[in-house]
């Protein structure tokens, strides 16, 4: 493919076009992203890794992932490595990136290695705090060449001296000191000898622009407090906007891809990496060394979404308010709560790419994601018979102790997925709501007298329905017709209705947690609302069923393994079941007949299901329904 000739897809990559095309043959692409380690990342980031991976990988260039660990009271170790495992599991590769380690997941509990010095996790991962020396040493030079000063003024007196949109900043007193006196001060500063706050080193650029950002603006902070790399090594610490061209430039980004809130930096962005520049040359002969490279910085509209809060502050509110159960709760829109909720890395970039790239801010609708994830799993999730609500079924007229083993289809939209054996006998399960003692006309489903097709099995017609003593229905007993195995009647009689069931002997049961929005409104955070965001909470966004009955394929997958419900949605393996037995999943060799499809079981795995051993603890996710419910309610209101 030739970047230069194809149309490009959006209008970054119309400019990266144009610039490569002025720069000559020699030029290649290099971007990054640059995530701050102070909380989970969520689908916005997604949008953001994709973007800057995507545009390497098109125009043959170089992408790296460098976390901007700049302030250490709100950066832990732990979202570094959740971050880190995001990302390569989302599919980009950075450089440098070593291979996941033999045996190691990303769907299940156990992390990568982690901790300083895991080569493996971090392999090719660059830090800002790699180069704090060299931003200090940059701080330094824009002091000597007058363009720094340090001030101290406290921060709420710095504000209040800024100004307005329509009125100009004060000058700081200490805006003229000279030049030794600041070198002397911010050594100070460097070597610990001032208070939390008590000075800061500001840039000297202009007071009364129409740019905010440009009113002076802090470099360097005084921060008594441990860093998760370098420890107590530094207590002073660089803003922002200071670190990020800098850290652009020692890595030669050629292009600084962020979202719309950075355009108004983008001014102090070229400011710093010029006055850094402001005396040197190409060849280097002048008295300040080489130029430096000057990326350039482009703008694109951050990905927001219906029905939840994207703000990191908001959603550490959440999973410290227990709102939530952690930053991986499948409810939250973190990219670790996707995972653990069965979504695919591959659903995520189809999504990310169906939103597109703009130069506006625009909200998306949740629907997108979920029909994205749809879409992937309906090519990929192999098929399994289970019932949430079981009620119980006697086909009376069946033989006693009898077991056939009846064909399934794996996954209809891949024929190459096969079949499956899926036990039927006497006592089975379906769902409690196919059956209605009264059914409206156009109910299809059981019914005193009516008869219905069982999946892949036979026509039965219910004969009775048992109560308990409250008047509950607990048990149909049912017919069946052994003429119709399959499904299909030999004298051409017809059936509407179609359910799934499981055999009661043979089933496996499982946990099943239903999730749904955790908001009810599509916009919880909107400044148009006189309430609190959380008020908003879905408070029927989790329900927990405790004894969901599914067919014994299951009982050998692996945790995050993902399948269709029949009739209900997909649903994945989440950590919080034990382990899979892997004896029993592997005791059947690739070349055997009787081996199960991925994520399936086999007969020796079955013979553990017998009455009275042990079970495995399942439990299921639901990653989506099989259809967007909520469009209905929202039709309805």
């Amino acid at each position: 493919m030739n970047e230069m000739q194809e149309k490009p897809a959006n209008f970054i990559e119309g400019i990266i076009t144009d610039d490569f095309r002025a720069a000559g043959s020699a030029a290649r692409l290099h971007t990054r992203f640059p995530p701050e380690p102070n909380g989970y990342l969520h689908i916005g980031h997604a949008k953001a890794i994709c973007l800057n991976h995507g545009l390497a990988v098109k125009f043959g260039g170089r992408f790296n992932l460098r976390f901007d660990d700049t302030n250490p009271v709100k950066e832990e170790a732990e979202y570094v490595r959740s971050i880190i495992e995001d990302v390569r599991w989302l599919g980009a590769k950075w450089e440098g990136m070593k291979a996941r380690p033999t045996g190691a997941t990303s769907e299940g509990k156990t992390p990568l290695p982690h901790g300083r010095g895991s080569a493996d996790a971090e392999a090719g991962v660059i830090f800002a705090s790699d180069y704090f020396q060299q931003m200090y040493d940059y701080a330094v030079e824009l002091v000597k060449k007058g363009r720094a000063f340090v001030c101290d003024l406290s921060a709420e007196a710095t504000a209040r001296n800024r100004g307005t949109l329509t009125s100009p900043g004060a000058d700081s007193p200490h805006r003229d000191r000279g030049v030794d006196e600041n070198l002397d001060l911010l050594e100070r500063m460097r070597n610990g000898e001032f208070p939390n706050g008590a000075r800061t080193l500001r840039a000297k650029i202009d007071m009364a622009s129409p740019n905010l950002n440009l009113r002076d603006p802090v470099m360097y902070r005084i921060l008594h407090a441990p860093h998760h790399r370098t420890g107590d090594a530094w207590c002073i610490y660089p803003m922002y906007d200071w670190a990020h061209g800098i850290e652009d430039s020692i890595e030669a980004i050629t292009h600084s891809i962020c979202t719309l809130e950075f355009e108004n930096h983008r001014p102090l962005y070229d400011w710093f990496l010029d006055a850094i520049n402001e005396g040197r040359t190409d060849d280097g002969g002048g008295p300040w060394g080489k130029k430096i490279p000057h990326p350039r910085q482009i703008e694109f509209a951050r990905l927001e979404l219906t029905h939840t809060v994207m703000s990191k502050r908001k959603l550490l509110e959440l999973v410290k308010g227990g709102h939530v159960r952690g930053w991986d709760d499948p409810r939250l829109p973190t990219l670790s709560a996707y995972r653990r909720r069965g979504y695919t890395p591959e659903s995520i970039r189809d999504f990310c790419a169906d939103v597109g790239v703009a130069k506006f801010n625009s909200t998306i609708d949740l629907v997108r994601l979920e029909n994205a994830v749809r879409h992937c799993l309906n090519k990929t999730a192999p098929r399994v018979l289970a019932v949430l609500r079981p009620l119980r079924v006697i086909i009376t007229n069946y033989p006693q102790g009898q077991v056939e083993q009846l064909d399934a289809v794996n996954n209809p939209e891949d024929p190459a997925a096969g079949t499956r054996r899926v036990p039927f006998s006497r006592e089975l399960f379906i769902e409690r709501d196919d059956y209605l003692e009264d059914p409206p006309k156009k109910f299809f489903r059981l019914g005193p007298g009516r008869e219905v097709r069982l999946r892949y099995a036979y026509f039965v017609t219910c004969q009775e329905a048992v109560k308990n003593d409250a008047g509950q229905i607990v048990e149909l007993r049912c017919t069946y017709d052994p003429a119709t195995r399959g499904g299909d009647a030999p004298d051409g009689r017809k059936v509407k209705g179609t359910l799934h069931w499981v055999s009661a002997a043979h089933a496996v049961d499982a946990e099943v947690r239903l999730y749904d929005r955790l908001f009810t409104d599509l916009d919880p955070d909107s400044p148009r609302h006189d309430r609190d965001y959380k008020e908003f909470l879905n408070r029927e966004s989790l329900e927990v069923i405790a004894a969901a009955k599914i067919e014994p394929s299951v009982a050998t997958a692996a945790i995050g393994a993902r399948f269709q419900f029949e009739r209900h949605g997909y649903f994945c393996v989440d950590p919080d079941s034990d382990p899979a037995a892997g004896a029993a999943a592997a005791s059947a060799s690739p070349s055997d007949p009787e081996a199960p499809a991925p994520g399936r079981t086999n007969a020796t795995a079955l013979n553990a299901l017998t009455p009275g051993r042990s079970r495995r603890k399942l439990v299921f996710n639901r990653t989506v329904s099989l259809k967007d419910t909520w469009a209905k309610i929202a039709g309805k209101g």
